[in-house]
């Protein structure tokens, strides 16, 4: 009869807030009762966590976190769920997640970012604030998870870690080597005084793709890195002196 008691107790504290406009008390216990709840009642924790959030978005970081503590193993489903509902708050829900340790961060990742694609830069950045040791592998499932988003993630993660920028270039390249001239020109409008490093890092890194060597040495030029400097970067990233009059001419 007590438990009974409680819970309409809990439900009406919880209720009464809603009505009221306001947030519910951030109390990590009333909020782990609330949410098993909810789970019994929706028969479904990806459902309970999406209505929560639905009503609580200013509570992301208690709600997501007791549901990660509650539910380690359910760390995808709650992920998809909180994103899913406040797809403003992915950045938050991928702190949230790799604070706790309850999976890879590679794992974390990809979660978020097949829950919001169009997030997707903003999920590799957040990761890559949270767990910078792990930004190269960062970028790489980012890029390979969406190949035609890679000039936005290049271009969000480098702005966050700009003495990363050769690592972040060489990271996507070698995940999706056609990417190479969309980064390149993406990162050249961002960082305009490191053509060197961008230019030189793009030509070496598609050494195995010759096509995409043009192609990253045109995308320069009309960016407006000058023949002269073409040439000196160009060279330096392994580009055949007969590569590059191809670009520069055509």
């Amino acid at each position: 009869m007590k438990k009974v008691l409680g819970s309409i107790l809990l439900l009406y504290t919880v209720q009464s807030f809603a009505a009221e406009g306001t947030s519910p008390p951030e109390d990590n216990q009333l909020t782990a009762d609330f949410i098993e709840q909810q789970v019994q009642q929706n028969m479904s924790l990806g459902r309970a966590i999406k209505s929560i959030m639905s009503h609580y978005p200013q509570e992301v970081d208690v709600v997501v976190g007791t549901a990660l503590d509650l539910y380690p193993a359910k760390y995808k489903e709650i992920i998809h769920a909180a994103i899913a509902a406040q797809p403003a708050l992915t950045e938050d829900v991928v702190r949230i997640a790799l604070s706790k340790g309850i999976a890879s961060c590679g794992n974390i990742v990809l979660t978020a970012i097949k829950a919001e694609p169009s997030y997707v830069d903003f999920v590799a950045s957040a990761a890559a604030q949270s767990t910078p040791e792990e930004l190269n592998e960062i970028v790489r499932i980012a890029v390979v998870t969406e190949p035609d988003s890679a000039d936005a993630i290049v271009s969000t993660v480098a702005r966050a870690h700009p003495n990363k920028l050769v690592d972040i270039i060489t990271s996507a390249i070698d995940a999706v080597p056609f990417v190479g001239e969309y980064i390149v020109d993406a990162l050249l409008v961002a960082f305009p005084n490191d053509a060197e490093d961008v230019v030189t890092t793009a030509v070496r890194e598609s050494s195995a793709q010759r096509s995409q060597v043009i192609k990253i040495i045109e995308t320069a030029r009309n960016a407006g890195v000058s023949d002269q400097e073409l040439t000196q970067y160009a060279t330096q990233g392994g580009a055949s002196v007969e590569e590059i009059a191809q670009a520069i001419h055509d």
